[in-house]
């Protein structure tokens, strides 16, 4: 009888045996190598396209400035932003400006400046009375050489002077009339000079009423109360609501692929319907603007007229911030593969396929992409098909692995 199987022996180191093997087993286990857990997209067949989200806001397409014509004071508008107007109605009243306050000192000058303008005119006025009288002996000479001349008591020369002087006398009485004039003017700009204020009533005769060139409403005001303006500043500006459209700013290297005509969808926010539209305009000069991360970037403005806008979109304004898709390019039934799951091969790209939990690499040509999906041709007996689960994000994944499956959510599934 064999020692080793004696019921001894079996009693004496069976469980030993046993918890051995267990060890071992468990050991095998423990090296064994894990499925990764990865996360996985679909291959779909549907519309890809190119396009540009850019940020925008909207504006007015025929902005009016009603603008001061002089220098004037603005009577308090009863106006409001987004007041409707019409063609004709009154937006604002000017009237004339104040004069400047007087101090003591330049009080005393203007007076002294009347005082003196005072005195001339009374000068000029006793020598237009010197003057009147003047002509009065010089026409009384005149008539008496006359006379004189019939009779032939005095020489012709003697007569032809007499009438000279007269004539003469004439001449410097107008003269002194005129500076009497003058000297009137020059008081009554120097008692001008001394008011201090224009009277407190005003009639429509001295004001100014500024009206509205279109129908529309009132999108900025500039002023809101009484204040002084110069000639040229702006008061309010009038807009129609209804015809707006969006300006976005892109960067310098996509304008390059618009065109006019390009579509453009228009987004105004959560729960808004979106608006179409086209691109009219991309404007030849760029700007410089800093981005969110601190980078300057050089910017190119485009001009995107709207489709007419429904009833639900008349809360929306002139510098409401909207959301533009651009569509560059599109290609309908196309094969889309997330951009995710693309993964170098060379030269070319390659996808990670789940089979019978393990990941199979499977070669394709992209034609294009974005940043979400992208527009791929499988190569020859690849068999990349529509419904395909493809890893996203491979990294260091190998043809052959074995891996364990979750949901973009995280919620696990049967590998």
């Amino acid at each position: 009888m064999n020692p080793n199987t004696s019921p001894g022996f079996l009693k004496r180191w069976g469980p030993w045996s046993l918890a051995g093997l267990g060890v071992i087993a468990l050991a095998i286990w423990a090296l064994m190598p894990r499925p990764l857990v990865v996360e996985v997209g679909t291959v779909s067949t549907g519309r890809f396209e190119q396009a540009i989200d850019e940020d925008g806001q909207l504006r007015v397409k025929n902005r009016y400035v009603i603008s001061a014509p002089m220098p004037a004071e603005l009577i308090r508008p009863a106006l409001k932003v987004g007041d409707y107007v019409r063609a004709g109605d009154v937006v604002a009243t000017l009237v004339p400006l104040a004069p400047n306050m007087i101090d003591d000192r330049n009080r005393l000058i203007l007076r002294q400046r009347v005082g003196r303008d005072d005195a001339a005119r009374m000068a000029a006025a006793a020598q237009l009375q010197r003057l009147q009288t003047t002509l009065t002996q010089t026409e009384l000479e005149a008539q008496r050489a006359q006379q004189l001349a019939k009779d032939n008591f005095i020489a012709a020369a003697a007569l032809d002077q007499a009438l000279l002087a007269s004539r003469a006398a004439a001449q410097a009485l107008a003269a002194g009339q005129a500076q009497l004039q003058v000297a009137e003017f020059s008081l009554a700009e120097s008692q001008a000079a001394l008011a201090k204020s224009r009277p407190s009533s005003l009639t429509p005769q001295n004001t100014l009423s500024l009206k509205s060139p279109v129908d529309g409403q009132v999108v900025k005001l500039h002023l809101s109360s009484n204040a002084p303006v110069v000639a040229g500043q702006a008061l309010l500006e009038i807009g129609d609501i209804r015809d707006m459209e969006a300006v976005v700013g892109v960067l310098s290297s996509d304008a390059r692929q618009m065109t006019t005509g390009t579509t453009v969808l228009i987004s105004a926010g959560v729960g808004a319907p979106p608006m179409s539209g086209h691109v009219t305009r991309i404007e030849p000069v760029a700007f410089t603007k800093v981005s969110a991360l601190g980078i300057e970037e050089q910017r190119v403005n485009v001009l995107i007229d709207l489709a007419p806008l429904p009833d639900s979109t008349q809360r929306l304004g002139d510098g409401f911030r909207v959301a533009a898709h651009i569509t560059l390019f599109a290609q309908e039934n196309a094969l889309l593969v997330p951009s995710a799951a693309l993964l170098r091969e060379g030269t070319g790209w390659q996808v990670l396929v789940i089979q019978n939990g393990r990941a199979h690499a499977k070669s394709v040509t992209v034609k294009e992409r974005n940043a979400d999906m992208a527009w791929v041709i499988p190569d020859q007996g690849a068999g990349v098909r529509s419904g395909d689960s493809v890893l996203l994000y491979p990294g260091t994944i190998t043809d052959g692995q074995r891996v364990k499956v979750t949901s973009r959510l995280g919620s696990k599934t049967s590998p």
